[in-house]
């Protein structure tokens, strides 16, 4: 199972992740200009990451994996998500909705649409998420 990851991963650089692994990252840089956006850049980088290599990994809810309530997880963490898809969000969730249905065109691109709308919704509301392995 492995080796089917590492080929599709491999060819989502090609549709689309490379692009916007760069996106996320240039977001996350943007975001550290200010002392404020710095949990935001963490996140950037840490999803910049996930974008670039996604096939393996999947996201959940951080509640759900540390089986506890933090700072992102209750109502500022849903301050910052609003705040966030107001600054960036929406224009990272356009950029994977256009690389989906550019993925969507082809049979073959079909998983790869399937991992930009699920990045897309990741980057409307990133706050109060993780990113684990699915092994």
């Amino acid at each position: 199972m492995s080796l089917i990851r590492l080929i599709l991963n491999i060819a989502w650089i090609l549709c689309g992740g490379l692009v916007m692994a760069i996106a996320w990252a240039l977001i996350g840089v943007i975001a550290c200009i200010t002392i404020v956006g710095i949990p935001f850049a963490r996140s950037c980088f840490v999803i910049a990451q996930l974008t670039l290599w996604p096939f393996g990994k999947d996201i959940e809810h951080r509640e759900r994996v540390t089986r506890s309530h933090d700072i992102g997880t209750g109502s500022l963490g849903t301050i910052g998500n609003v705040v966030w898809f107001l600054l960036f969000g929406v224009w990272l969730a356009i950029g994977h909705i256009f690389h989906a249905v550019a993925c969507f065109v082809t049979i073959i691109g079909i998983p790869f649409g399937i991992q930009h709308l699920k990045l897309a919704m990741l980057s409307i509301a990133p706050i109060g998420r993780t990113v684990v392995d699915l092994d």
